[in-house]
């Protein structure tokens, strides 16, 4: 027995991958050992029909069961609320905050934290805290006055610092995004998730719109003087991949964008991570 959306067999699949993208989704139950275990375990894999699946640890725990001393299935909970704070904080930060301070205040130590920061999320906390920074940006271009008014309100110490990596992030100048895409071209493509349809949308410079529930009328919108264009197959690749960072956080966090660039997933558009166990419905990863 799993969870609503995790099947018998998709659960069993992840124990004999060692599918560290399903640890905390599901515990299987060993019943003629006793103990129970997180998907990632590495000890052998017992017979399938000896094998009970519980949605959590206290599931488990409720028929008898005790925790493996090899995978140590209980502190997934603690990670998770570990992971979480720290992504609270980042979100919620003035100013850029350090790995030993961000560690220190989830209870772990630095580079150990960072491990299970990036297994969650699918990028480190540095990595995180840019995107964050990047969203706020991309925000503020529809508000503010002028695009340096948008960048320190997003929280830039320096203009310079912004324009490093603001084409890869928005996918566009920032005087194109505030101007709805004008002289853009924007190639598009709807996929399917197990958390639903999702838009996919990027210039030749990069993504600039991920987003579920959305569609090419809501793209056009959002970029009104932007050539919009179904992307079919020159899309392909680059959809493959922010799926597979959907479903299985970490594992495509270098997406290849349409110009042969990578470019960093960020979590906080929903595609991965924490964002993927959560709400539904993020933002894009350059987009607002």
């Amino acid at each position: 027995m799993t969870d609503a959306m995790l099947s018998d067999d998709e659960a069993w699949d992840a124990f004999q991958r060692r599918d560290r993208a399903y640890d905390g989704r599901v515990i299987a139950g060993v019943l003629t050992t006793g103990i129970y275990c997180k998907p990632s375990c590495p000890a052998r894999h017992p017979l399938r029909a000896n094998v009970r699946f519980f949605p959590d640890a206290a599931s488990a725990r409720e028929t008898g069961l005790r925790a493996c001393l090899r995978c140590k299935p209980d502190e997934i909970g603690r990670e998770r609320v570990a992971v979480a704070r720290a992504v609270a904080l980042l979100e919620g930060a003035e100013e850029a905050i350090g790995l030993d301070a961000l560690a220190l205040e989830v209870g772990y130590a630095p580079h150990h934290f960072q491990r299970l920061f990036k297994r969650a999320t699918g990028v480190t906390p540095a990595g995180y805290a840019r995107g964050v920074l990047a969203r706020r940006a991309a925000a503020a271009l529809d508000t503010e006055g002028s695009v340096t008014d948008a960048i320190y309100e997003a929280g830039y110490s320096a203009p310079s610092r912004f324009y490093e990596t603001a084409a890869d992030r928005l996918g566009m100048t920032p005087s194109a995004w505030r101007n709805g895409g004008a002289g853009v071209t924007i190639r598009w493509i709807v996929a399917s998730t197990s958390l639903g349809p999702l838009l996919i949308a990027a210039t030749d410079k990069g993504l600039c719109r991920v987003a579920f529930d959305e569609d090419s009328l809501a793209l056009a919108a959002r970029f009104p003087r932007a050539e919009i264009v179904a992307g079919g197959a020159a899309l392909a690749d680059l959809a493959a991949r922010v799926v597979g960072e959907v479903e299985q956080p970490g594992r495509h966090t270098a997406a290849r964008n349409p110009a042969g660039r990578d470019a960093e997933l960020h979590p906080a558009c929903g595609c991965s991570g924490e964002a993927r166990r959560g709400a539904r419905g993020g933002d894009g990863v350059w987009g607002k």
